[in-house]
């Protein structure tokens, strides 16, 4: 089947979607802004309506100015945003609780005796971030009625009316049995949610359903989670790469092939995808706040935007001896400890503008340096290359500075909207089972390659720096 696809990538501070053309490439595109709400006590939530508008307006947007009709539609998501919705109505019975959100710290002190046991059947460390914890505060403190679910199943069937869930989006919720890509009977009944009624677990590229939301009838072939979406796009398939993609967050995933890695560096094994019934599997690490960090600093004055990172940086040379850690929703892999709050230190009357930045910039380096060198271990052997897309992309400052501090080439992608660009890949492989992924995926050429320009020792120094203030912050924060 050939003819572009709407590729949607519902995310945590807006919607992206584009239509792509496989000769042409994206011929239309549209955004819809959504604006999670950050309460007191590291609680984030945002309203599911707004989630949902966002995909329509965004995908209404992209195919006007495509003006193309679309033969398949493709749908990423935020992975652990979760809610409980009434299948009969589908209407919302909850706000959505944003990955980023920790109400479920209770959930999780609660089943601390079976953190071991639940990592090893699902891949995933026992933390608020994941789906699985705030399902089961969901019912706990909010409504038993209804279905309670990640957004992605919510929206699918807003759209098509099917109950569904991809194999990688299942994977973020420490409810799938990580080996057999299913769902676990002993997680569920761990937390609570053994009757409750469940998503089919699907392939990442299927055909799920059709919707007339966007206009003519589009049938639905292509799902994932956001950061799978992305490894697509990048072309990242096999041992031995990884990718980073710096939004709300900043999170790199490396391919392990088909078997799950279960090393003991910090990072999570799940699904990367499942195609065809058989399941390919990678390591994940996540930085909690990245484009979030550079709106905090927004929103105190000191930049006007993302788009100042690299001139207010260039005032200075180097950061003037101020390390940031920016914790600003807690520290994830390898330490986490999401109720730490990020440290500033190392300020004098002559720290300006542009020492924070520069701050910013290496706290920001500095976390998925050690998630890289983290994926390394497990693997047995360092990242040849690692492959960056994402808006904060963007800064030649921040860019330079993960060369430096990694110590590897960083390639640039050409592709602005990875997720959305991995997800109609997906969807045109539901929509034409004759392709293969590799046929299906993106031509990737770098639009940059950036390589270190500082000494190992030099960037053993800095990390060295940045690694001391995280022990601080262990050190005072209660066990």
């Amino acid at each position: 089947m050939t003819g572009p696809v709407l590729a949607v990538d519902q995310g945590t501070s807006g919607t992206k979607a584009l239509v792509v053309c496989p000769e042409r490439g994206v011929i239309g595109s549209g955004f819809a802004e959504v604006r999670p709400r950050h309460l007191p006590g590291g609680l984030v939530d945002v309203d599911p309506e707004e989630l949902y508008t966002s995909v329509l307006d965004a995908g209404h947007r992209a195919l006007a100015e495509a003006r193309e009709p679309v033969v398949a539609l493709g749908l990423a998501n935020q992975g652990e945003t979760v809610l409980a919705w009434n299948p009969d109505t589908g209407r919302p019975l909850t706000e959505a609780l944003v990955w980023q959100d920790r109400r479920a710290e209770s959930v999780c002190e609660e089943l601390a005796p079976h953190a071991d046991e639940l990592r090893d059947l699902t891949g995933l460390p026992l933390d608020p971030y994941f789906a699985a914890p705030k399902m089961a505060w969901i019912r706990c403190h909010r409504t038993r009625e209804g279905l309670v679910t990640t957004t992605d199943a919510w929206l699918v069937h807003r759209l098509t009316g099917a109950l569904v869930t991809d194999a990688a989006t299942a994977g973020r919720t420490q409810l799938l049995d990580l080996d057999r890509a299913r769902w676990s009977p002993r997680a569920l009944d761990l937390y609570g949610l053994a009757d409750e009624r469940l998503p089919t677990v699907v392939d990442n590229a299927e055909r799920i359903g059709t919707t007339k939301e966007f206009g003519p009838e589009i049938p639905l072939t292509g799902l994932a989670v956001d950061q799978q979406a992305a490894l697509i796009a990048q072309r990242v398939t096999a041992p031995g790469d990884a990718k980073c993609t710096y939004g709300t967050g900043a999170f790199l995933l490396a391919p392990t092939g088909d078997t799950p890695s279960r090393g003991d560096s910090g990072l999570v094994s799940c699904v990367a995808w499942r195609l065809a019934g058989h399941a390919r599997y990678c390591l994940d690490g996540q930085v909690y706040t990245a484009a979030s960090a550079v709106r905090w600093l927004t929103d105190l004055g000191v930049i006007r935007g993302a788009a100042d990172l690299d001139a207010v940086g260039a005032t200075v040379p180097d950061s003037g001896g101020v390390t940031f850690v920016p914790a600003l929703a807690g520290l994830g892999a390898p330490w986490w400890r999401g109720d730490l709050r990020g440290s500033l230190t190392g300020l004098g009357l002559d720290t300006g503008a542009g020492h924070l930045v520069r701050a910013l910039c290496e706290g920001i380096a500095a976390q998925v340096a050690e998630l890289a060198d983290a994926a390394g271990a497990d693997l047995g052997a360092p990242l040849e290359t690692l492959r960056v897309d994402g808006g904060l992309t963007r800064s030649a400052l921040l860019l330079q500075t993960q060369a430096d501090l990694l110590q590897r080439p960083v390639e640039v992608s050409a592709l602005p909207d990875a997720t959305a660009l991995g997800v109609g890949a997906l969807a045109r492989l539901g929509a034409d089972p004759a392709l293969t992924l590799a046929d299906a995926m993106p031509d990737r050429k770098p639009a940059a390659v950036y390589e270190p320009r500082i000494t190992a020792d030099q960037a053993a120094e800095r990390r060295g720096a940045f690694r001391a203030e995280v022990t601080a912050l262990l050190d005072r924060a209660p066990a």
